[in-house]
């Protein structure tokens, strides 16, 4: 048995599981990087306004309903009846909403982090029914009614992202605007307290139109809820990388460097915006049409993604190391496999520190070349050759090229690594398929182990 090979072997499998310590180490970092860019969006949120959903424009009808009832009387006795008021509320959605809207994206820092904000210009125009004061649903024994209030509630994600007061018209009429909704299901927004005897009377049964001009301050997204019985919203903007999302999808998108647009059709058959605003299970249950604005590259991702394959770029160049080490007869220390290994775990710490600073693709080109210039000196020394220390790094600098590709194609990520592993490994197969590994191990085996063959000449008789 060839012990000095088995050793070996054991030490530098060893060696390569060592190295997944620090590789551990810089994932953990990265991870907490990750956790202090988004502290540090909360905190510009906290100052600023964050996500942003608009519902509405409802009318909000609160009315008083006079009924008879029949009050329980012994047995034989003589019917009685009383009279009972019953508070009620009536929701009125529109019956048409237009959304047309363009978002101006800026970037905040905070320290090294930055956040996408936006200023949000919008209208939302559309028709509204009024409702028949004398025909409002009636309960059994109905005797009257009375109106006690009605409004129009706008439900807005954030409040303080309210940039000036909203130009609401209804029927041609400017209503002011006050703070709160009234409606549990909307927690933050404004409404305007109309005079609906005077407006219905004008307008009986009559659908209206309203105007409303609405600007607003966001951060990461902005929604609009779908509670009219034809939807269309209109949104644009400069920046050319938006993430579409919430329950609908625009029906036509386009996006290129100059910005994008897009516009979405909902009808009140595709959505149960209304019921959830009506029964008032919170602003975050209630399906909205929206769009992020996102950056183009997220370091800590891609960082995160890359440190996934440093046991592969470990495993590789050990194993490489192994073939050579027994195919030209070389020795390389335990402790040379181990800086080379520490080398190629400090390339994704490298990655990401300079990739808060610059471009990640800069990050990646930079944090690479200083890897592989450090590795090709050191294994023209650690090989015995200049030729063959930069064979090696040519071979590094294949690898390289490879994970940025993979880091690129995320939706690929999966089939390429699979064929780059395929490839890995019908390269070394072709490579070895000459070679005699018992020979090998036998050029490895010290004098005093080798087998009897070696050290007793045929047919001699042992004295």
């Amino acid at each position: 048995m060839n012990r000095v090979l088995l050793f070996k072997s054991v030490i530098t499998a060893f060696l390569a599981l060592a190295i997944l310590i620090p590789l551990q180490m810089v994932q953990s970092i990265v991870q907490e990087r990750a956790e202090y860019r988004r502290s540090a969006l909360q905190s510009i949120w906290a100052s600023y306004a964050g996500p942003q959903t608009v519902t509405g424009p409802v009318l909000v009808v609160h009315y008083t309903e006079v009924t008879r009832v029949r009050d329980d009387t012994p047995a034989g006795g003589a019917a009685k009846t009383s009279l009972r008021s019953e508070t009620k509320r009536l929701l009125v959605f529109p019956k048409t909403l237009n959304v047309d809207g363009t978002l101006k994206v800026e970037v905040r820092y905070r320290g090294i982090h930055k956040a996408l904000v936006y200023g949000l210009d919008s209208r939302l125009t559309g028709t509204l029914m009024l409702p028949d004061l004398k025909k409002l649903p009636q309960a059994d024994g109905h005797v009257s009614f009375a109106v006690d209030s009605a409004y129009v509630a706008i439900g807005i994600g954030d409040i303080r992202g309210l940039k000036a007061q909203p130009d609401l018209r209804l029927g041609g009429k400017r209503y002011d605007v006050e703070q709160g909704t009234r409606l549990d299901s909307l927690r933050q927004g404004v409404h305007a307290t109309i005079d609906l005897a005077a407006l219905a009377d004008a307008n009986a049964g009559a659908v209206v139109p309203f105007s409303i001009g609405l600007p607003l301050a966001g951060a990461e997204s902005v929604a609009f809820a779908p509670v009219a019985d034809q939807n269309d919203f209109s949104l644009k903007s400069t920046w050319p990388h938006p993430s579409f999302g919430g329950a609908f999808l625009p029906g036509e998108r386009t996006i290129d460097a100059h910005g994008f647009a897009s516009n979405w059709h909902v009808t009140s058959f595709n959505t149960k915006a209304r019921e959830q605003v009506a029964t008032g299970n919170g602003e975050g249950a209630i399906e909205m049409a929206s769009v992020s604005v996102i950056e183009p590259v997220n370091v800590y991702l891609q960082a995160e993604r890359a440190t996934k394959y440093g046991a592969l770029f470990v495993m590789l160049t050990f194993a490489s190391f192994f073939m050579y080490e027994l195919a030209k007869r070389l020795r390389i220390h335990p402790i040379q496999y181990l800086l080379v290994g520490l080398s190629l775990a400090l390339f994704f710490l490298l990655l990401l520190s300079l990739s808060e600073h610059i471009a990640f693709g800069h990050a990646y080109l930079a944090a690479s070349g200083a890897c592989i210039g450090l590795l090709g000196f050191y294994l023209s020394f650690v090989l015995h050759s200049v030729k063959r220390g930069a064979t090696f790094a040519a071979l590094l600098a294949m690898l390289y090229a490879a994970l940025y590709g993979l880091l690129l194609s995320e939706d690929n990520a999966l089939m390429l690594g699979s064929l780059l592993l395929f490839a890995i490994l019908a390269g070394i197969m072709t490579l070895t398929r000459r070679i005699d590994w018992y020979a090998l191990g036998a050029a490895w085996q010290p004098l005093g182990d080798k087998s009897g063959a070696d050290a007793v000449k045929p047919g001699a008789q042992a004295k």
